[in-house]
């Protein structure tokens, strides 16, 4: 049986075959002032739970704490932090009543409110709650949706830009190859009223593509793509 908590000098030091929580790093759950760290496995399991219900990141702004760090930042003389069993959480990517829920259904129990600050608290228990709760959001966090422009690969745009500046390149080429066989052999000069049609032929791509991606702009525009 592995013990229930354990503690490092430096987070460096945790053995990497000890670490479970995949979405966390012993850095975030380590002591900020000291880089000490105590490994409570029912509380990091929990705060993993919890990341794993929400879906979201979890933004740590203090987990464990030494004593020297807690005397430091004016914590509680018994705060929950000192046993690792204790996390403060920004509320910028999280609504504070979807988060207060989730975290209470995989079993904390301590809660603190810090509007101001912008983070919540949270521990394993007992069961109490401080400070002012978080105002109720008008209209919580929708779900990400993607990006309503095209994807790049079959963007209208850039292929009728692809298009116009390969057709470019093609018409001056072609341009260059006929000074060069205007001054070779008379052979080859049947040749150049050919490659004459041909840079026709890409100046006429080049204009299309270009009307290709001016009438997909403003198709964009006018479909509230932007």
């Amino acid at each position: 049986m592995p013990e229930a908590i354990r503690t490092f000098r430096h987070f460096r030091n945790v053995p990497e075959r000890d670490w479970r929580w995949p979405n966390f790093s012993p850095a975030e759950i380590a002591c900020r002032g000291t880089g000490a760290i105590k490994i409570n496995i029912e509380a990091l399991d929990k705060l993993q739970a919890l990341r794993d219900r929400l879906g979201k990141p979890l933004i740590l702004r203090s987990a464990y704490r030494s004593p020297e760090h807690n005397r430091a930042v004016g914590g509680a003389t018994r705060s929950k932090h000192l046993d690792g069993a204790a996390f403060d959480i920004a509320m910028a990517n999280h609504d504070p009543v979807a988060f207060e829920t989730a975290a209470r259904a995989v079993g904390f129990l301590g809660f603190g409110y810090y509007p101001r600050s912008g983070f919540m608290h949270i521990d394993l228990g007992p069961a109490r709650s401080w400070g002012e709760k978080f105002p109720v959001r008008a209209v919580p966090f929708a779900p990400e949706a993607p990006p309503a422009r095209e994807l790049l690969a079959d963007s209208r745009i850039m292929r009728g830009g692809g298009a116009a500046g390969a057709a470019t390149l093609g018409a001056a080429g072609v341009e260059v190859a006929q000074s060069v066989l205007a001054e070779t052999q008379t052979a080859i000069l049947p040749l150049v009223p050919y490659l004459d049609t041909l840079r026709w032929v890409f100046i006429a791509v080049a204009l299309g593509g270009i009307a290709v991606t001016i009438y997909a702009r403003l198709d964009d525009w006018r479909r509230g793509r932007r």
